[in-house]
């Protein structure tokens, strides 16, 4: 009853896996397909409901859960002990940057178990799957310890895996292998890093209010057991690690941090630890050059496959630097911002003109989705609050929530476009950017939604694309213009590609290529994926407040924490210089005011 959020977090994330479990039961015999994709519609739906409740205040929460508007902390937070030899938590919470991507990630698993129904070999397997992928998912965007973290993290790996190499096109084996080794390698480096952090963290450096604020010692514990908990782990004598991502955070961003000082070959921790993790989550964004897993992966895979792993496995990388990396290794991300921006601007250059290069439809999306995600990565690594911009936050801060919008968009726009294309593959069996051609013509209302959401995907004003581009390119004007230009240039690329895709695709006298007789109209059920996709594609460019009321405050905070940790630990002299300014001016005026005769009251 002290944790209200227990019993909806832990459905939102474990419903999909428990009825997975039942579904793999011999209960449901094999032959009943459609029981089984209605009973897995169902289940992803009211996922769906439970999380948009939690979400959105006007829907007043779901079992006393209620997320607020405008709180920059961590909120709906679950604690209970799990493996306490290691000091391993069920713990789980969610703040302005992780609920817009759960809910985002529930929403897509709706639409993509609807684009699932022309699976018709091993439904039942199929469907267990995806409901083990949808709690893989969830788990990492929700999960707060880093061990549990990990754990969800590897989930995800082994049904991505199986639901390419089973369900997949002709080389559907070598695009899962390829997956399955580029993941695991970004795993084992997580995995050393994760290692590295526990073992030279101690949360009895501590302060009280740093304790209550990470949940090492719970909020909702009577003022004096809180004294005497933090009492009692300050008074340690020996380290006490922890998985704590909060507590972790706070140990990284001290003054002087275990991070910072313990060396790995020459380097300290944190740089080692940051770059080990950066590798392990660009794999999944992923960006040039560990991107070709993706092309490989997105052809072979089927349409709701592409779907999800499009619209939310590429953001899981971006959300492990963005609530990792940089604040449980801020010396890491300060040393190596050159490198998080030049892996942003490479990857939208190359994906850009890959993408212009490529004959598949498909592929061509694919590379797409390479160089859209270079956007979040240049808007996350801008760290331009340093002293000769007098630790200034507000460019860094446009910038991630610029990466941040971008990533809720292109979750939009690019399961869209995996989708549209899928439609015309179901029809006609090719891809071939070369034999289209007409289908204006002979499916308007497909193509007009079409046309909208590759719209969404080039950016057009009024559509969710353009925002997130327009924020980073902005606020990389401030740490480098070259990289702005670069950024401002690929824009220009973006639209080469896109046009040139619906030109060929949709505009032209006439369809070039094999059945054209199945060339139909979209179904009602075809109707209904498509629909809800354009329509947040319009919602969110027009009115995009309504994703920043989430994440604006977030993100403010966090970089405005790191813009003074980089004020604090990187330039001491100043802030004591700043400090004792501070004092005189103090003490100037209550001398004033003294002489004065006027009361200090």
């Amino acid at each position: 009853m002290s944790q209200p959020a227990f019993w909806p977090l832990t459905l939102i994330l474990f419903l999909p896996a428990i009825v997975a479990f039942v579904l793999s039961l011999p209960i449901i015999p094999k032959a009943r397909e459609e029981l089984i994709r209605w009973i897995a519609l169902a289940t992803t739906s009211v996922v769906f409901v439970i999380s948009l409740m939690v979400a959105v205040p006007a829907l007043g929460g779901f079992g006393g859960a209620l997320f607020s508007l405008g709180d920059p902390d961590m909120q709906l937070v679950v604690k209970l002990p799990w493996i306490d030899a290691f000091g391993i938590e069920y713990f789980l919470g969610v703040d302005g940057i992780s609920m817009p991507l759960v809910v985002l990630t529930t929403f897509l698993s709706v639409l993509a178990c609807g684009a699932s129904w022309t699976i018709s070999k091993h439904v039942k397997a199929y469907f267990v799957l995806f409901l083990l992928l949808e709690t893989g998912m969830i788990g990492v965007f929700v999960s707060l310890d880093f061990f549990l973290f990990y754990v969800f993290w590897e989930v995800m790996l082994l049904p991505m895996y199986f639901l390419i190499g089973i369900w997949g096109g002709p080389r559907r084996e070598y695009a899962a292998i390829k997956f399955f080794l580029y993941t695991l390698l970004g795993s084992v480096l997580m995995l050393l890093a994760i290692l590295m952090l526990y073992f030279n963290s101690d949360v009895s450096k501590l302060s009280g209010e740093q304790l209550l604020a990470t949940h090492v010692v719970s909020p909702l514990l009577e003022p004096a057991m809180q004294a005497d908990r933090i009492a009692e782990l300050q008074a340690s004598e020996t380290p006490l690690h922890t998985f704590n991502l909060l507590a972790l955070a706070a140990i990284g961003q001290m003054p002087n941090s275990p991070f910072a000082t313990a060396q790995v070959f020459g380097y300290s921790l944190e740089v080692v630890a940051f770059l080990l993790l950066l590798i392990g989550f660009v794999i999944k964004v992923p960006v040039v050059p560990v991107h070709t897993w993706l092309p490989d992966a997105h052809v072979e895979a089927p349409t709701p496959i592409s779907m999800i792993l499009a619209g939310v496995l590429l953001k899981l990388g971006g959300y492990g630097i963005i609530r990792i990396c940089y604040p449980i290794c801020p010396g890491g991300g300060f040393e190596l911002a050159w490198l998080v921006c030049g892996l942003g601007v490479l990857s939208m250059v190359y994906g850009a003109f890959a993408a212009l290069a490529q004959k598949d439809f498909k592929r061509m999306v694919a590379y797409s989705s390479v160089s859209h995600m270079g956007y979040v990565m240049l808007g996350l690594g801008v760290w331009s609050a340093v002293a000769g911009r007098e630790y200034a936050w507000e460019s860094w801060a446009q910038g991630v929530n610029g990466a941040m919008f971008q990533m809720l968009a292109h979750g939009i726009s690019s399961a869209g476009m995996f989708f549209m294309v899928g439609v015309l593959y179901d029809r006609v069996h090719h891809r071939n950017l070369e034999e289209f051609g007409g289908i204006f013509g002979k499916m308007p209302v497909y193509a007009g939604l079409a046309v909208a959401v590759f719209f969404a995907g080039l950016g057009l004003p009024g559509l969710c694309g353009f925002i997130g581009e327009v924020l980073v390119t902005l606020s990389a004007w401030n740490y480098s213009h070259m990289l702005a230009v670069i950024s401002a240039f690929t824009v220009i690329l973006t639209a080469g590609y896109i046009l040139w895709a619906i030109q060929r695709v949709y505009l032209g006298a006439e369809y070039r290529g094999p059945h054209e007789e199945a060339l139909t109209p979209m179904t009602q059920r075809e109707l209904a994926i498509a629909t809800p996709l354009v329509f947040l594609a319009v919602l969110f460019g027009v009115y995009p407040q309504s994703l920043f009321d989430y994440v604006t405050p977030s993100v403010n905070q966090q970089v405005e924490t790191l813009a003074d940790w980089t004020r604090d630990v990187r330039d001491p002299e100043l802030r004591a210089k700043a400090e004792a300014m501070q004092t005189t001016e103090v003490s100037v005026v209550n001398q004033v005011v003294v002489n004065s005769g006027v009361s200090t009251q």
